[in-house]
């Protein structure tokens, strides 16, 4: 995996068995399951997932960015003017942190390391 590049994108869904059957059936997308709040998908050209809310959806989906030091990265992302949303927390397959650029919007940067 390339540094910095869009590597996975997040939806938020309120029911996930309802949205498993619609991108199954309308584009044949694949679906691994994390537990019962999250769901990957793949065969889709990018790889991503949902993540079961029950709060209003406004901006549903999170773009995912690699990087192998989430440390140095997220100096950087500070240095450069955006804000931390979320420390860096551990999820099954690695570690992640949300930020907001300057504009506001939200983009994560997560490493396998």
């Amino acid at each position: 995996m390339k540094n910095i590049h869009i590597n996975y994108v997040e939806f938020k869904a309120k029911d996930l068995q309802k949205v498993k059957a619609f991108y199954s059936g309308v584009f044949g997308w694949t679906f691994t399951d994390y537990g019962p709040d999250y769901t990957a998908f793949s065969e889709s050209g990018l790889e991503g997932g949902f993540e079961k809310t029950e709060n209003d959806i406004v901006n549903g989906a999170l773009i995912v960015l690699y990087h192998q030091d989430l440390e140095a990265i997220q100096q950087k992302v500070e240095q450069a003017g955006g804000t931390i949303a979320k420390n860096i927390f551990s999820f099954p397959g690695g570690r992640r942190f949300h930020f907001k650029d300057p504009s506001g919007n939200e983009l994560a940067i997560w490493s396998d390391k």
